[in-house]
């Protein structure tokens, strides 16, 4: 079986293994066919060796943890071959904590939990793998290639769910949302707002290129601007690029009773000024809320695939700019242009 392994903490370790053992019993009941993964920042951090953990007793960690299979079989019948599926991504911990525990894994707070691909179990860049049975999400058929989006759409649903909840604090009727940043997290949160019937704006740099006309065709009016410079005050903010500047300005713009949302990390080691007294009297004075997100559990991954099943999937197929096939892997992870990038096995 063909594999993308790495060695975590050492750069340059990608590699194609042809030889891979095929997926023990014990990773889950439900044995899945790879159609494809996507590839995102936290690949290159761990192609970079910045990050990166294998299973325990290994030196390498198979790759990929935006996943788009094809159930083989599942003996627990939860799910039928042939059905499209993604897998699950982050598991609870052992202990568990009250959270996992809970199911709430995503907000897990020992960090004992694990990741497909990415923290002590093995990724879904492999011909064959295997997920337990309340891992497996299934996809409409009808989505086709455009259900390797599902993982990133699943950080969205938990972003808005989020909003959500905090917005029931008090009686709140928003109506203008802002999102930060035009990548695949940006445009799946944009699709989520339209979904909901809200008002959405989506800001990025490029003026030209697919974005700005993927950003109308989901239904959002797109600017290339900075947040400064925007004419509105908007509700909701999803920020999406972790770009200091960008954070540091959406704070002034919030609309009172305003909840910001933040979802991208940055990696630039340069100072960006913050007026914390200013900050403070933004989140006092006008009942505003930030706060941070990552990962998603399992209802999120549930709203999510039915967010991408009522989408338009033509829309949702133009975001994957990006195609390649197993053997030109050292290709598709050098790539850096365009929105979302994907290895077809």
């Amino acid at each position: 079986m063909r594999a993308l392994t790495v060695t975590p903490g050492k750069a340059g370790s990608l590699r194609l293994v042809d030889d891979a053992p095929e997926p023990s019993p014990d990773e889950g009941e439900v044995l899945v066919e790879a159609i494809a993964v996507g590839i995102c920042g936290t690949d290159s951090e761990i192609l970079d060796g910045g990050y990166g953990e294998p299973p325990a007793g290994h030196d390498d960690l198979v790759l990929g943890h935006e996943s788009l299979g094809r159930v083989l079989e599942d003996p627990t019948g939860t799910v039928k071959p042939g059905d499209l599926v993604a897998g699950i991504v982050r598991r609870p911990d052992p202990v568990p904590c009250p959270y996992c525990a809970a199911g709430e894994w995503d907000m897990c707070s020992n960090g004992r939990y694990t990741e497909c691909g990415i923290k002590g179990v093995d990724g879904f860049a492999r011909q064959r793998w295997r997920v337990p049975a309340e891992y497996a999400v299934p996809l409409r058929p009808e989505l086709g290639l455009a259900g390797v989006l599902l993982e990133p759409t699943s950080v969205v649903a938990k972003a808005w769910d989020h909003v959500d909840r905090i917005g029931a604090r008090a009686v709140w009727a928003p109506r203008r949302v802002l999102v930060t940043g035009a990548g695949p997290i940006g445009l799946l949160a944009a699709l989520l707002g339209v979904q909901r019937g809200l008002e959405v704006h989506v800001l990025a740099r490029g003026k030209t290129g697919p974005k700005p006309e993927l950003a109308r065709r989901l239904g959002a009016t797109y600017h290339a601007v900075p947040v400064t410079e925007l004419d509105f005050d908007p509700d909701i903010v999803i920020e999406c690029t972790g770009a200091p500047v960008v954070v540091r300005d959406i704070f002034g713009k919030l609309a009172p009773n305003g909840i910001a949302c933040l979802t991208g990390i940055n990696a630039s080691v340069h100072c960006t000024e913050l007026d914390i007294n200013e900050l403070n009297r933004c989140l006092v004075l006008n009942n505003n809320v930030v706060f941070g997100t990552v990962n998603a559990n399992r209802r999120h991954w549930r709203q999510a695939a039915d967010a991408l099943g009522r989408a338009d999937a033509g829309c949702l197929m133009d975001m994957i700019t990006h195609r390649f096939g197993l053997d030109d892997y050292t290709q598709a992870y050098e790539s850096q242009s365009g929105i979302k990038t994907v290895i077809e096995f």
